[in-house]
């Protein structure tokens, strides 16, 4: 058996060696971008990403996040060109440590955590060139009993996904002040956190990476708490053409269960989906880490929106899992969501 990548991640590598060449000629710097990492008291994870950028961006980071890209396009979060094995400097309390991107550009590392309290704070990263940028950190209490994690996609922002002609045009074509959130949700979110003040908020999601500045300012222009986010990448892999969403968001879920041991979490998701399905299983292989499943009801013309159908997606392949391993509720927004799970957490 060969030991050869994919052959999908071989072509993709080879288109984005030359695009690289030819923006690097036009004098394309490495952008460093940070990514909301989080940690315990014992470790943190550091997430980033390095990719080509015109020059006055990679001198000026902060304008990839500026409000006034607000009108711009959905396609132009798709256009990276990623920078591979760029030797990215890690300091953190005093310590140093190298590490280099992959062959995306992504850098995600664990590191001990060097005194860092619980909190935000910011992580130092340093290019080769002496590029700086700073990753923020949430450091969770290890008392800390109880978080939050959170699908984006049908949950927070309505997107219709994965219905391909209406989810391209949401995503590819409208601008982002267009992009509309799901009634109540961020209030539900606010609640929840004024009842448990230092719980965490993560968002795990199979969006990609490349939309996370886009998704940064619409959390944030729509009131939602501030939090971590774990997305990922839609191009080929080392195995095949296309990663899997489901198993990207096991993955999330698995790394939270052991990263944070002590927590009991909140799961909200939608039914246009499987996050049913895959909330369960979670608690199920998991015992004691799922406090209860919020789920996001869909209306019967969201779901054909979502995928062709007005009934409710089940996944069949996961369908020998135990009904209800953790409480289970369901509304069609984060109000009602709320006056639901106000029964449950109590």
């Amino acid at each position: 058996m060969s030991d050869r990548p994919f052959i999908g991640a071989r072509i993709e590598d080879a288109v984005h060696r030359r695009l690289g060449e030819v923006l690097t000629r036009r004098e394309w710097k490495p952008l460093l971008i940070p990514f909301r990492g989080y940690g315990s008291q014992n470790h943190i994870r550091i997430l980033a990403r390095v990719i080509l950028a015109p020059h006055e961006i990679a001198e000026d980071p902060s304008s990839w996040y500026d409000s006034d890209m607000l009108v711009r396009r959905g396609w132009r979060n798709f256009g990276a060109v990623p920078a591979p094995q760029v030797r990215i400097e890690i300091e953190t309390g005093g310590a140093c440590i190298m590490a280099r991107t992959d062959r995306l550009g992504y850098l995600d590392v664990r590191v001990r955590n060097e005194g860092l309290a619980p909190g935000w704070h910011d992580v130092l990263l340093r290019t080769e060139e002496g590029r700086e940028t700073s990753a923020p950190i949430l450091v969770v209490d290890s008392s800390q009993t109880f978080g939050i994690v959170s699908d984006i996609d049908d949950t927070v922002i309505s997107t219709s996904l994965p219905r391909g002609f209406i989810a391209a045009w949401n995503t590819f074509v409208l601008t982002e002040q267009a992009r509309q959130s799901i009634p109540g949700m961020a209030r539900m979110y606010q609640k929840l956190l004024a009842e448990h003040p230092a719980a965490p908020v993560i968002y795990v999601s199979t969006g990609s990476w490349t939309t996370y500045p886009f998704l940064t300012r619409f959390l944030r222009r729509h009131g939602y708490p501030t939090g971590p986010m774990l997305l990922t990448d839609w191009g080929p892999t080392n195995t095949g053409w296309f990663r899997s969403g489901p198993n990207h968001k096991r993955q999330a879920l698995r790394e939270l269960a052991r990263d944070f041991p002590n927590i009991t979490w909140l799961l909200v998701g939608d039914d246009g989906q499987r996050d049913i399905s895959l909330y369960q299983e979670f608690a199920e292989l998991q015992p004691g880490h799922v406090r209860a499943i919020a789920i996001r009801q869909l209306s019967p013309t969201q779901q054909v929106l979502a995928h062709g159908t007005a009934v409710i997606m089940e996944d069949d392949e996961h369908a020998q899992w135990v009904p209800d391993p953790a409480p289970l509720v369901r509304a069609p927004d984060g109000d009602k969501l709320h006056l639901l799970l106000k029964d449950v957490l109590s």
